[in-house]
């Protein structure tokens, strides 16, 4: 009976968002405060110890199983507090607005189907609850402005196809293993596990916003409310999409380092970190410059995780609270600048650290962590993620170091644009945030020094457990790790420097990288979305309809033009040879004959 719990972490969130559709509009905020804080507490009061629950579901081995361990336990946890903090911040960040009803509704459905996805022990019940967050963040996109829908059609073709694999996983790992149970699924990476790896792999990184399957982050960026993106991509996605990963290389598969998988995955990774980190450089909106972000810093994950080293493994997971932690809290100062200016435009933003000194206070905290400064919690777990790199080979560590020494350059870039510099006259009479909005952004901030200070007890006694043994990392300090990247610190603020001295604005100090040889022209075609998957398929599909298209005109061509007059012109043929004169027809008798005596005399 106490296992019951494990359904009503689900069912609380979900009931108060249906509870939240029939109230009036000045109940929204207190209800979506009100379900996050619940399920918070309900995730605190089961959170020590293992527990399940087994109930029938759909029959042939589908049945509705929750399970709630160290791991899982964590990871709603996380979960919990992040979107409390959110909810609170959105109450205020959109009152007044119209679609305060369907985005708080959402919030907690998305919030009661993560909770189920993280808790669900057997596959198809964890297919049945991620693919609900589907159409929860289909609804978030759409309700912002109004060429919103390109961007939701957009997230959710993308993920839908992804999952749409993913599913194709889940049926050949249940053919394989002969249960759909995940805690008593173990396969090789080979033959049709290999290909079943491949899909659920897809699935996972997909909903980690991981590269190629990144491209509608940024797009939501530009339309969704801003609370999105600090609730789904910036935070729940990464922590779903890494808890399945975790799953999968620890659990499901038997992942092993310098595999052929193994490689991989870490080649990704890195991948993910230049990509997202290149094209954050050349951004000049708040929300989409963080959008990059949220992308290349899922790549240190991906790469962490996928060097399936110990060291790695736990740089990962520590790495995953992180960023959900400093990018929440990046994207709450830049809701608060949006909210008090109305714009996120770094074009004609600066000097707001005069009106609004907490969140730049916030936003600083929170640029230093994910930037990896000393003593922040993005230092530890990329020093972490570093070590593995370079225990993997020598092109991992180079390309994360790269990333390492690109993000605080656009981070420089921005915070200089938007806190410092002279304040525009339009700004003069700004002011700082509501109480509501700066108390989650200084807890997310507070949260990014504590997490550095506290790493070491941290590491050895909440993530070391996941793995199941001692990975020996919680007083782990590479000195020569350290040097570089602060190293790289010191050389990205060497580089603003010039930058800014050479334009003299400080939104132009990073051109340089936009404007190089080799780069403009990748630049330029990244522009045009040329490597953008979801665009190359839409040209793929026009190309393709431009096709059918004219095998359609083709055949109609045919039919209603070409064939009618060669009828016409047969029948009129015909109608000459028959003009009923008995000269004709003895004429057409003899050939006959003729030709019957030549095929009877050849045979």
């Amino acid at each position: 009976m106490n296992d019951l719990i494990l359904l009503f972490i689900i069912l609380v969130p979900f009931t108060s968002g249906l509870v939240l559709l029939a109230l009036p509009k000045k109940a929204h905020g207190m209800a979506l405060v009100s379900g996050c804080a619940v399920n918070l507490l309900l995730v605190i009061l089961c959170y020590k110890g293992e527990k399940s629950l087994l109930l029938p579901f759909a029959g042939f081995g589908i049945d509705f199983a929750l399970k709630l361990n160290h791991f899982s336990g964590f990871i709603i946890l996380s979960a919990a507090v992040i979107t409390l903090l959110i909810a609170i911040y959105t109450a205020c960040f959109a009152k007044g607005k119209g679609y305060t009803r369907l985005l708080y509704a959402c919030m907690l459905f998305t919030l009661a189907l993560a909770n189920g996805s993280v808790l669900a022990n057997n596959l198809v019940l964890l297919l049945f609850f991620w693919e609900g967050i589907l159409a929860t963040m289909y609804v978030m996109i759409l309700i912002g402005k109004k060429e919103a829908y390109k961007a939701a059609l957009k997230a959710i073709l993308i993920a839908g196809v992804t999952d749409l694999i993913m599913m194709l996983g889940i049926a050949l790992t249940g053919y394989l293993a002969g249960t759909m149970e995940m805690d008593k699924i173990r396969l090789p990476i080979e033959g049709l596990g290999l290909i079943a790896f491949i899909c659920l792999m897809i699935g996972a990184l997909s909903k980690a916003g991981a590269f190629p399957f990144h491209t509608w982050i940024p797009d939501a960026a530009d339309n969704a409310p801003l609370p999105f993106m600090a609730f789904l991509p910036g935070a729940l996605e990464k922590l779903l999409g890494v808890y399945l990963m975790t799953r999968i290389t620890m659990d499901l598969f038997d992942f092993q380092h310098g595999s052929m998988a193994s490689i991989v995955i870490t080649a990704l990774g890195a991948a993910t970190i230049i990509i997202g980190a290149m094209m954050a450089l050349i951004q000049r909106d708040f929300k989409r410059l963080l959008s990059y972000h949220a992308v290349s810093q899922v790549g240190y994950i991906i790469l962490g995780m996928g060097t399936a080293l110990p060291v790695g493994i736990i740089g990962a997971l520590f790495h995953m609270l992180n960023n959900a932690a400093y990018k929440c809290c990046l994207f709450l100062t830049a809701g608060a600048v949006e909210k008090q200016t109305g714009t996120t435009n770094l074009n004609i933003l600066g000097g707001l650290r005069r009106k609004m000194p907490v969140t730049t206070l916030c936003f600083i905290i929170a640029a230093l962590a994910i930037a990896g400064f000393p003593m922040t919690n993005g230092f530890f777990s990329k020093e972490l993620i570093l070590d593995s790199a370079l225990e993997s080979g020598s092109f991992y560590f180079i390309l994360a170091a790269i990333g390492a020494f690109l993000t605080p350059v656009s981070f420089l870039k921005l915070g200089h644009a938007a806190f410092f510099g002279k304040t525009p006259k339009e700004y003069d009479k700004v002011t700082e945030a509501p109480f509501s909005m700066l108390a989650p952004m200084a807890l997310l901030a507070a949260f990014c020094l504590a997490l550095g200070i506290f790493s070491a007890p941290l590491i050895s006694h909440v993530l070391t457990p996941i793995l199941g043994h001692s990975a020996h990392v919680g007083g782990h300090t590479n000195w020569l790790l350290v040097g570089i990247s602060s190293a790289l610190l010191l050389l990205a603020i060497f580089d603003h420097m010039r930058g800014f001295k050479k334009t003299g604005r400080a939104i132009e100090a990073a051109d340089h990288f936009h404007h190089a040889p080799v780069l403009k022209t990748i630049y330029d075609l990244a522009e045009k979305k040329v490597f953008d998957p979801y665009e190359m398929s839409r040209g793929w599909m026009n190309a393709y309809a431009d096709i059918c298209l004219k095998i359609n005109s083709g055949i109609s061509y045919f039919y209603d033009i070409v064939a009618p007059r060669a009828i016409l012109s047969l029948s009129g043929l015909i109608k000459k040879a028959h003009n009923g004169r008995p000269a004709r027809y003895s004429l057409w008798i003899a050939a006959g004959v003729a030709i019957i005596a030549l095929i009877y005399y050849l045979g």
